[in-house]
């Protein structure tokens, strides 16, 4: 759609290309104190996962030092880190929850 301006000069409209939020990484690292169990009932109560899903994540995070909770938007993530922080905190655990743009 082009618009007249002053002394015959045709602007034309620029269309501008939103590009999408960056999407964060959620993860949970190992440690050596943090119970299992707890680190399901985590992936189960702020990740929304199916116990048999919260076990396999909680397995790679006991096997390869981390697992992957979820892919979000930055404000998501960051709430998610800090629920899961203070949560583990409040039951005496050192569980590690962390964000990475991906």
């Amino acid at each position: 759609m082009a618009k007249q301006h002053q002394e015959g000069s045709v602007l034309e409209a620029k269309r501008t290309k939103l590009a999408p939020p960056p999407l964060y990484t959620v993860l949970l690292l190992n440690d050596d104190f943090t119970p299992m169990e707890f680190v399901v009932l985590v992936l189960q109560k702020f990740f929304s996962m199916s116990r048999e899903r919260a076990t396999q994540i909680m397995l790679k995070v006991h096997v390869e030092g981390r697992g992957v909770c979820g892919i979000y938007p930055r404000d998501v993530a960051a709430t998610k880190v800090e629920q899961v922080t203070t949560f583990a905190r409040e039951n005496q655990h050192p569980l590690a929850c962390v964000m990475e743009e991906n």
